[in-house]
């Protein structure tokens, strides 16, 4: 998300940051770039006119002028300015009702029903509490069938009555979440391809039967500005409490995300980043400035690690590695540790400093990594605890029980005893860390 953006932001800056000074003249050679920069990925004209406006004014004042580093202030101020304009701090959700009850509406199409399921299991692991998800989208044909088929791969029940009247569904779910003590409610309510009367009334009638401590509007990023003419639609009839931007991860411009707060005073409170289930994370406007501006996050990175990795589990293989007694089941268990995390590419980008190392672009062959384990899970257990007993006879059974060459079980044998000699230097003290 937001790669071309973050890309000419950066090249912008990193020129200025090369002057000795900042002046008039070059500080607008940098605006008018940013400006380009900031329309193609399609932020509101209005919005670039004031950001630019004042980071110029910012720029070009005192404090800059003073500055050893005048550069390095330039960057702040944008960075403050980019974190301002996306909403300034994160906005948690209000999760203080006993069940809290949470209104998921949108359009048509905007990936609601996939939102709720994402949402719910998000709420799940963070906070080890109990949601229910609730069919109220009793006209869209398969709607309620979607969400039970997310609730299903999820683990999570769906409570629904087919096509009866969503006000009751919902009154009567929240009832049932009552009784059997879950923490949680998620209401799935109708969309349509435009806001009309009959919807809004129909959302209405819901909210002011189960007077929901959130109100949460879907919305599709890659509508672009239009988004912004939806946002203060709904928001015009219902009193939303924030946003949730889908398809984030499918649209690098992301200029809907820079205009939403700014224009409408609804803040983005979540993002969707993948069509997986834990596709989703809270929106920070500091870090993703942090991001757009190529300083990476590394508390993201830090957060997703902690949530997905078995502390224990990580302990236990760093100790042996120490030791030099890392084995290949051991490396098998890492690796399994390692694709809870997600595409590989997509934590690379959270480093600082990413794409200046040229790894913004690096792509993970997941292939690859199947065939690790294919070729590992071949093995015997007392193969993989004594890598070094398989020789041409078990190489050959070894290649036939998963498929690939006698080539491959050699080079990954290979690489696994270069990193377990290197793993052994740097427990020695041998050899310093490249870092």
């Amino acid at each position: 998300m937001f790669e071309s953006l973050g890309e000419r932001l950066q090249s912008a800056i990193s020129k200025i940051k090369g002057y000795g000074k900042i002046s008039e003249e070059n500080i607008s050679e940098m605006m008018r770039e940013i400006r380009l920069a900031l329309l193609e990925a399609d932020v509101n004209y209005t919005v670039v006119k004031e950001f630019t406006t004042i980071v110029k004014a910012k720029a070009l004042g005192e404090e800059v002028q003073r500055s050893l580093k005048p550069g390095d202030v330039f960057v702040k101020i944008v960075k403050d300015e980019l974190t301002d304009l996306l909403g300034g701090e994160q906005k948690p959700l209000n999760l203080v009702g006993n069940p809290a009850i949470l209104m998921l509406v949108g359009l048509q199409g905007s990936g609601k029903t996939t939102a709720i399921g994402k949402l719910s299991n998000l709420l799940r692991k963070k906070h080890s509490k109990k949601p229910l998800l609730v069919a109220c989208d009793v006209y869209r044909p398969a709607a309620i069938d979607q969400l039970k088929q997310i609730g299903k791969q999820l683990n999570i029940e769906v409570y629904e009555e087919g096509k009866k009247d969503p006000v009751e569904i919902a009154n009567n779910a929240i009832k049932y979440a009552k009784e059997n003590k879950y923490d949680y409610v998620l209401i799935d309510t109708a969309g349509r391809l435009h806001i009309d009367e009959q919807l809004m009334e129909e959302l209405d009638n819901i909210k002011d039967s189960v007077n929901p401590h959130e109100i949460l509007l879907v919305i599709d990023s890659m509508m672009g500005q239009d988004a912004i003419n939806v946002i203060e639609g709904f928001n015009n009839q219902l009193p939303l409490t924030g946003v949730i931007l889908t398809k984030l991860d499918g649209d690098t411009r992301g200029g809907v995300a820079l205009s939403v707060r700014h224009l409408t005073n609804v803040p983005i409170k979540f993002i969707g980043t993948s069509e997986k289930m834990d596709g989703i994370e809270l929106f920070d406007p500091e870090r993703m400035a942090g991001r757009i501006l190529g300083m990476g996050d590394i508390i993201s990175l830090v957060e997703k690690v902690q949530s997905e990795i078995d502390e224990k589990e990580a302990e236990r293989a760093a100790k042996k590695m120490q030791k030099g007694k890392f084995d290949l089941e051991d490396f098998l268990s890492t690796m399994k540790q390692i694709k809870k995390l997600g595409p590989l590419e997509n934590l690379i980008k959270l480093i600082p400093g990413a794409s200046k190392m040229g790894l913004n672009n690096v792509q993970i062959d997941p292939k690859q990594m199947g065939h690790i384990e294919a070729i590992i899970l071949s093995m015997t257990p007392k193969e993989r605890r004594n890598p070094e007993i398989i020789k041409a006879s078990r190489k050959t059974r070894i290649a036939k029980g998963c498929g690939l060459s006698v080539q491959e079980v050699n080079q990954l044998l290979i690489k696994f005893d270069e990193m377990k000699k290197m793993m052994k230097q740097f427990s020695n003290g041998n050899m310093k860390m490249p870092f």
